[in-house]
């Protein structure tokens, strides 16, 4: 869900019915005047061409934060939007005014639907951990996160969750590839599901560093939330991870239960973090950086990387009317319209993500 990563939202909070998505409201443009394209019919969507004018809040976006991040794709850009970057570069020190009209004259809007089934889809979020670490275990470090093993498979079933922390054979072949160790077990888990981390390594002279674990691959089983099958078995109403943490607090013998439930597992590599680094998000699939509040995961079926892209989505933790790029992935991220949105780093990214779920609309801004 993130991931260069196979990033995962957490489960969120069960909450009240979304609210409707408002429709917008039309203003004819001159850059709507003429004939509309053909749609496009992708392996998970079909595009509808629209007119700028059906974009709600088109008018009211900051475009400068998105620039940012559409600079970010033409580090890796796909063959489509190759030929605009130039232009893109350029524009980040026009103004708005600027940045609007040319999106108006050089893109076009589709908006993004299903193949068949309903047109509303569903908006989540990720964000990416910054927790406390070890390089050796101990008393209080005892939860080992690891390299990818010798002759790991991508996209073949290795070990489940269960099997590495209970087959001596497995551990053996684990080994002496140990990154870091953290406190706690369900620390462990949201770094995993979420596919990347910022990790403080406390040296033995008092002093901590900071450094970035990355996603490396994974064993290859499938992922299921922890926080469903707390809910299936109605131990739970609230499945955010503070909620999980206080149902484990008051059961802590069903730890492991709960843990294995999940057999997916993921494998880090180390990253240095610059002060330049730290102002970004971890590389998406797409190679890039990603940026808070400007970067998705979607479903490359349905939307290739690097595509420009309206979201719009209503609901009880956010309103969200606004260009972001997609930049990412994840193994629940499937489906015309689905996204995951980046939030960034830290307690308050976390908070938000873990309870973020609302009804969501996507238009596609293509090359005319």
């Amino acid at each position: 869900m993130l991931v260069a990563c196979s990033n995962a939202p957490m489960q969120p909070q069960q909450s009240a019915p979304p609210t409707e998505l408002a429709a917008p409201s039309i203003h004819p443009r001159p850059e709507d005047a003429g004939p509309q394209p053909a749609p496009i019919v992708r392996t998970k969507s079909r595009w509808t061409p629209v007119p700028w004018a059906a974009l709600p809040g088109f008018e009211d976006d900051t475009l400068f934060e998105a620039w940012n991040a559409w600079i970010k794709s033409c580090e890796r850009p796909g063959p489509v939007f190759a030929p605009l970057c130039s232009e893109v570069r350029r524009l980040s020190i026009g103004d708005e005014s600027e940045r609007r009209a040319w999106l108006q004259s050089r893109l076009q809007p589709y908006r993004v639907d299903p193949l068949a089934g309903e047109a509303e889809g569903l908006l989540t979020a990720y964000f990416e951990p910054v927790l406390d670490a070890a390089r050796n275990a101990s008393a209080r470090f005892k939860v080992p996160l690891y390299q990818p093993p010798p002759g790991l498979a991508q996209n073949l079933p290795w070990y489940t969750r269960q099997q590495i922390d209970t087959s001596a054979q497995v551990q053996a072949t684990l080994k002496g590839r140990e990154i870091v160790f953290l406190a706690d077990p369900i620390d462990a888990l949201v770094l995993q599901i979420q596919g990347s981390g910022r990790v403080r390594i406390n040296q033995p002279d008092g002093s901590q560093t900071l450094v970035r674990l990355a996603y490396a691959g994974s064993n290859g089983q499938p992922y299921k939330s922890v926080g469903s099958w707390l809910l299936n078995q109605g131990a739970v109403r609230d499945a955010s991870w503070p909620g999980i943490k206080a149902w484990l607090a008051q059961n802590p013998d069903r730890l492991n239960e709960l843990l294995w439930s999940n057999p997916r597992t993921v494998f880090f590599r180390e990253e240095t973090l610059s002060a330049l680094d730290a102002a970004w998000g971890p590389k998406g699939a797409q190679g890039v950086p990603l940026t808070p509040g400007r970067s998705i995961a979607v479903d490359p079926g349905s939307i290739p990387y690097g595509t420009p892209v309206w979201l719009v989505s209503q609901g009880a933790n956010l309103n969200l009317q606004k260009l972001v790029l997609a930049q990412d992935t994840g193994s629940a991220i499937v489906g015309a319209v689905r996204a995951d949105y980046f939030v960034g780093w830290g307690a308050s990214a976390a908070e938000l993500a873990g309870r973020l779920k609302q009804p969501l609309r996507l238009w596609v801004l293509w090359p005319k």
